[in-house]
């Protein structure tokens, strides 16, 4: 079994889009999920991102069939993780850790100053995910339909 951490390359795009749709479908059940989700359309068009310098995209494997992946945006100084998903039966094997840190390193070959990312209230796996990597909590956003 031979597991690998990536680039997303253009092959990987249908497999990714269906990550997408099964994280997305996760989302609606969470809270904060739903506008979350109103806010930030899909992607879609995985292929195009294959070889865009400014959305890089990991995937994680297992024999060459995709189970994670992790999109970043740079923008000037600050890396954004848009993204990152594993599927719940790979989550335990340590995908979410690797991918993102080959986005922190990334970002650092870029000379970005910082990385950011966010979680859903109550989504304690991406929580920890993040804080195991050192990214902390530095705003928290509150929000009421009027």
């Amino acid at each position: 079994m031979q597991q690998v951490i990536r680039r997303l390359a253009v092959d990987d795009a249908e497999a990714v889009a269906q990550l997408e749709r099964d994280a997305r479908a996760a989302l609606l059940d969470q809270r904060g999920g739903p506008a979350h989700l109103a806010e930030r359309p899909p992607v879609g068009k995985w292929a195009a991102l294959a070889d865009c310098a400014d959305r890089p995209v990991w995937v994680s494997t297992i024999d060459d069939v995709v189970l994670g992946y992790i999109e970043l945006e740079i923008a000037g100084d600050t890396a954004r993780v848009m993204q990152v998903y594993v599927e719940p039966e790979a989550r335990e094997i340590g995908f979410g850790d690797w991918m993102l840190e080959a986005a922190i390193e990334e970002a650092r070959s870029r000379a970005c100053t910082v990385i950011e990312g966010f979680a859903l209230p109550g989504d304690r796996a991406t929580k920890n995910l993040y804080e195991r990597a050192g990214i902390t909590a530095r705003k928290i956003t509150v929000s009421k339909s009027l």
